[in-house]
């Protein structure tokens, strides 16, 4: 985790996180890079539990990715191993041997198949991870496993951290039921998901057939982590998984989905932000809303380009409401706008419409909504019914400052 001060846009605590019926926890210091704090995560579920999944896109995965995707479609699965501090990643054959390895240590140690555990890294890319010293921890690991309670969840979510300030952590109830899905997440940098350096684990005990949490799973990954951009750049090891153990009163139906995917995404969408409100050097957390475009794909593509260009980002740590930027962002999407069409806002401040400088628009106005942590960036293209939201944060010299001395 990282040593730099609490970002400013953190949420006040930790919340409290319900143990959620069949799920074990249990966290090492292994000192696999990080030391005098705990780099090693296992989660472990019962016989029958349900698994889904969804894995970076990026054409350089790790080999912990590899080994997921191979395991997700089986739709079951018995734990989880996450360490930070390596990426296991861009390692070749040494780092599928670790990934093998990892997983057959841990099948021991819990008594179960290799095939049942699912693996995370993250961390530092190209360098191998260490297999004997995940096969010596593996044990004491698992012999620490205990019921998920509140200072279980936060221990694991503080285990996965890397650049992180904070953990970060969330929960809903699934409608009226007892049941809930509690979630945990780690990323700050490297962070454009595109699905999603980001991991993010959820855990319910709602009984729900395989098929239709990977459904409902991808559904909610795309409204919410797919919809967060801090540097624009994707990473190898990006990783949502979900675990249902059954173990509770809930049973998915078809007349009750609703009532499930909105506890999901509700608690998918919480993690998704508390990401963006710890990228890397962040003091804003900024909302960009597209409306008029072709389709919804279209208004992402734009909203995705305005949150991503680094002048626009620099203009609002400056807190300058340079919308010209915007103009620009938009322009260089490659989705259809019609330019004589376009109208622009900054909070409440109306900046632009049909395509120029609203008569009444005042830069002051626009530029004390700047000042605030949270900012709204509103754009309509004009050409459609398309809208589209997402979110990043603005470019400070602390992304510099903590990228430029990662691995030192």
């Amino acid at each position: 985790m990282s040593d730099a001060a609490v970002s400013p846009l953190a949420p006040k605590s930790f919340p409290e996180l319900p143990p959620v019926a069949g799920v074990q926890l249990s966290t090492l210091a292994a000192g696999l890079r990080y030391q005098g704090r705990d780099d090693l995560f296992l989660a472990f579920v019962p016989e029958g539990s349900t698994v889904a999944g969804t894995f970076t896109t990026s054409r350089c995965p790790s080999a912990p990715v590899d080994w997921c995707k191979k395991l997700i479609d089986s739709g079951a699965g018995r734990a989880l191993v996450v360490n930070s501090g390596n990426a296991n990643a861009f390692t070749g054959a040494a780092g599928d041997a670790a990934a093998l390895a990892t997983a057959e240590a841990a099948a021991k140690a819990l008594g179960v198949q290799s095939s049942d555990i699912y693996l995370s890294s993250t961390g530092v890319i190209g360098e191998v991870l260490s297999a004997s010293a995940m096969a010596e921890a593996l044990p004491a690991l698992a012999q620490g496993l205990a019921d998920s309670v509140p200072d279980k969840w936060r221990a694991s979510a503080d285990a996965i951290r890397t650049t992180d300030t904070f953990a970060k952590g969330a929960s809903a109830a699934i409608g009226d039921t007892d049941c809930s899905i509690v979630g945990i997440a780690k990323g700050s940098g490297m962070i454009a998901p595109d699905m999603a350096t980001m991991l993010a684990y959820v855990f319910t005990d709602a009984t729900i057939a395989a098929n239709d949490f990977q459904r409902l799973l991808r559904e909610g990954v795309e409204s919410s982590f797919n919809r967060i951009t801090v540097d624009s750049d994707t990473s190898t090891s990006d990783t949502v998984l979900g675990f249902a153990t059954g173990a509770g009163s809930y049973q998915y139906s078809d007349s009750t989905e609703a009532t499930f995917y909105n506890a999901l995404e509700a608690v998918l969408l919480d993690l998704a932000h508390q990401i963006v409100r710890d990228g890397e050097g962040a003091s804003k957390f900024i909302r960009v809303q597209v409306d008029g475009a072709e389709t919804d794909h279209a208004a992402q593509r734009i909203a995705r380009s305005i949150a991503d260009s680094p002048l626009v980002k620099t203009a609002l740590a400056a807190e300058d409401a340079n919308w010209g930027r915007i103009v620009m962002a938009v322009g260089k999407s490659g989705e259809a706008a019609d330019r004589d069409a376009l109208t622009i806002q900054i909070g409440p401040e109306l900046v632009a419409r049909d395509g120029v400088v609203y008569e009444g628009y005042s830069e002051e106005r626009a530029t004390e909504h700047l000042r605030g942590q949270n900012v709204d960036l509103f754009v309509d293209v004009g050409v459609g019914r398309g809208s589209s939201s997402v979110w990043t944060c603005d470019l400070t010299h602390g992304y510099i400052d903590i990228n430029a001395g990662y691995r030192s």
